[in-house]
């Protein structure tokens, strides 16, 4: 699903740990290893953890600021 997105703005509007893997390009582990970091979005619906995908654009934003 990932893989067909043309833009960030067609990602789904919350997405799963496996997505977000799959979209940044790295291991399952490393994703969960994101979910677990302060500061990062995450929503959680029991123990299901669902990533915002604005949220996620801005906390990408914010990280890559001033990485040129």
């Amino acid at each position: 699903m990932i893989s067909r997105c043309m833009s960030l703005e067609d990602l789904p509007v919350y997405l799963s740990v496996d997505q977000l893997a799959a979209l940044l390009g790295i291991s399952r582990a490393g994703a969960y290893t994101y979910v677990h970091t302060d500061g990062f979005p995450l929503l959680r619906i029991g123990k299901r953890m669902l990533v915002p995908r604005d949220q996620l654009i801005a906390w990408l934003d914010a990280q890559t600021e001033g990485a040129v």
